[in-house]
């Protein structure tokens, strides 16, 4: 039984597709391990978000032993002219992989990288965290982003069934998933090719009896704020944590129209404002990309207002960087240490608001459910609004902890048993 090694870049989505290919391979009697040394083939799913992420792998690629290779996902799907001698699967040819693996141990290097949507949720799986079941609701998206190139690698937006997500996660609950993630490019865009929406989609999750909690993934402004009276109805459901990951990326409208993004500065601060308003201490996540080409410092000096007036929880900061076949890449780009400079004073202002913001939850109490293991013998719970929440101690995955916040950080919550 050859033995088959994987490593994940990227997103929940990856992580999703990671854990699909793995459960065809084990169900086609070939063996998942955990050890590149002992295996017999190696698959590297890919992410190609950022330019990074990109030479990341190029030196991952370098180092790996001398065996029967398979790039996946993202990367393999933009930029497989700088992949040869590898075989590669691209982001919809993944119910191949099985086939590919074959052919690659016989020394047949083989490209799938031609378009072929389908749902992928009736496929086996094996889960690296039993407690969270990773349900993919869609591919692709409705955006054309000027700078983004996982469009090119994902495509237009393709809803899965709700009843093959309904029946996926009723099979998690049942099977001892406490977290139900929800993802996709843009879960914000779910069912708006097939006469659906998002909401209609949660009305139904949520109905699914048994102890869990929904997290949803990134969704974008342009599509939450058609439906939000209707979202934050849903969000008082027990079972949704109260967590929002809405990316604006810049806070001039001059800057979001160059970025080919379908939404406005206002449009976003409507949208947390009323968040906060009616959902008490949701947490918010947004996107900043900072040095989009042309960006002035006075566009600039607006997204600094904005994230500082709107005071999101987290915030995920991100130099531009030209991706291959963009538009955004053949644009005049703003000297790289203005980019340096204005990265720092953005992430200057998210600790400043993020501090703030944790500071305010010292002293609850409530119950946490254990979801991962951390750093140094510790363990990451969450609480109902997804604040990362650190314990020491000895505790289960699964598990239901009441605890009592006694400090904060920027970046996290530290917690002791109650």
């Amino acid at each position: 039984m050859e033995k088959i090694y994987f490593e994940t870049y990227g997103c929940a989505l990856n992580q999703a597709d990671t854990e699909t290919m793995m459960g065809i391979l084990k169900k086609a009697n070939y063996e998942i391990t955990s050890s590149i040394k002992n295996s017999d083939l190696i698959i590297i799913n890919t992410c190609t978000v950022k330019g990074p992420t990109d030479n990341k792998l190029l030196k991952r690629l370098k180092k790996l032993p001398k065996k029967p290779t398979i790039i996946a996902g993202c990367f393999a799907q933009t930029q497989y002219n700088k992949l040869k001698g590898y075989s590669l699967l691209g982001t919809h040819q993944i119910p191949l992989i099985a086939e590919v693996v074959e052919e690659t141990l016989n020394k047949n290097n083989i490209i799938a990288l031609t378009e072929n949507k389908q749902d992928l949720l009736e496929f086996p799986r094996i889960k690296t965290n039993k407690f969270i079941e990773i349900v993919p609701i869609s591919s692709g998206c409705l955006g054309n982003c000027t700078y983004c190139l996982t469009k090119q690698a994902r495509g237009e937006l393709f809803s899965y069934k709700k009843d093959l997500i309904i029946k996926r996660i009723i099979l998690a609950v049942k099977q001892g998933a406490k977290e139900i993630w929800l993802t996709s490019q843009d879960v914000g865009a779910y069912g708006l090719d097939k006469n659906s929406s998002l909401p209609k989609l949660l009305k139904e999750i949520i109905k699914i009896p048994g102890k869990f909690k929904i997290r949803l993934g990134m969704a974008n402004p342009n599509h939450i704020i058609n439906y939000l009276p209707e979202l934050i109805e849903i969000f008082k459901s027990p079972k949704l944590y109260k967590f929002l990951h809405i990316p604006v990326q810049s806070g001039n409208n001059q800057v979001l129209k160059n970025m080919n993004r379908k939404y406005t500065a206002e449009d976003f601060k409507k949208i947390i404002q009323t968040l906060k308003k009616t959902i008490p201490n949701i947490t918010i996540t947004t996107d900043i990309i900072c040095g989009f080409p042309g960006e002035t410092d006075s566009q600039f000096q607006d997204t600094l207002t904005l994230i500082r007036e709107t005071k999101p929880d987290n915030v995920n900061i991100s130099k531009f960087w030209k991706r291959p076949n963009t538009k955004a890449a053949k644009m005049k780009q703003t000297p790289g240490e203005k980019i340096k400079e204005r990265s720092r004073k953005m992430t200057s202002a998210f600790e400043w608001n993020s501090y703030q913001n944790n500071k305010k939850w010292l002293d609850w109490q409530g119950s946490v459910l254990i979801s991962e293991k951390g750093k140094d013998n510790t363990f990451i719970a969450r609480n109902n609004c997804y604040k990362q929440i650190i314990l020491q101690g000895n505790y289960q995955l699964g598990q239901i902890v009441k605890v009592k916040i006694v400090k904060n950080t920027i970046h996290d919550l530290r917690a002791v048993e109650i």
